[in-house]
């Protein structure tokens, strides 16, 4: 199982979904990173289960990882893994820093099916932790040079290899626009004036959450300021 939802109310749908297909208990969940929406039902969907994550997910404090008290087993890996179940393989693997510093992918080669955690929101901006724009978009490239037929996404409905490559495009343009921008001097408020994603207009908006357009162009702009070593100016 990949990711188990917010808590265990809705953990509880997850395994109710489960038992229309089967029996029989989860042996395995893989959590693509350690936001709480994406780990808090583990406990209901596999209380028995080995609990595989990124190094970086399971080392974060005590109080992000909670979920995983549960778990008979942790596995934790650095760069990728591979598991081979019942005929299936399953690809797990780390791209490096992007939404998170510590996101997964996990990929179903035979079934051309690909699971993306907060990497691939279908129809929506993304909301950013400490990542990395630029990586996270290298990462979106390989995703979309495999052979896939249906993407998995952290939120929202599944997605198309096509629906995966306007959100690629979205990251890329927003990019663009902000790093031209920064290299000019322009300050945060100025680039976020100054942005033009007319053709991202379908991408769903969440202030509440961070997800804007103008939001991710502020996360970008500061890791720009880090990267430079330059405070700014605001």
């Amino acid at each position: 199982m990949v990711d188990t939802g917010l808590n265990e109310q809705e953990g509880g749908k997850l395994l109710a979904e489960i038992r229309r297909i089967s029996a029989l208990p989860v042996r395995y969940i893989i959590n693509t990173h350690y936001h709480p929406d994406h780990r808090g039902g583990n406990s209901i969907v596999g209380p028995g289960a080995a609990v595989i994550s990124t190094m970086f997910t399971l080392e974060q404090e005590p109080a992000r990882v909670l979920a995983y008290s549960a778990a008979r087993e942790k596995i934790a890996f650095t760069g990728s893994m591979k598991l081979f179940l019942g005929g299936h393989t399953i690809e797990i693997s780390f791209p490096g820093p992007a939404h998170t510093r510590g996101d997964a992918i996990v990929y179903f080669p035979q079934e051309h099916a690909l699971a993306t955690g907060d990497l691939f929101l279908n129809g929506s901006c993304p909301a950013m932790d400490e990542g990395d724009l630029e990586n996270w978009i290298v990462a979106l490239d390989a995703m979309l040079k495999l052979p896939v037929d249906v993407v998995v996404p952290g939120h929202f409905e599944a997605g198309s290899k096509e629906q995966l490559q306007h959100f690629h495009d979205y990251l890329a343009e927003l990019r663009d626009q902000v790093a031209r921008l920064f290299r000019s001097g322009a300050s945060l408020a100025q680039v976020q004036k100054k942005l033009d994603m007319r053709r991202y207009q379908d991408l769903r908006q969440y202030p509440q959450y961070e997800a804007t357009f103008a939001d991710n162009a502020a996360a970008y702009y500061h890791q720009l300021q880090r990267r430079k070593g330059s405070p700014g100016n605001e």
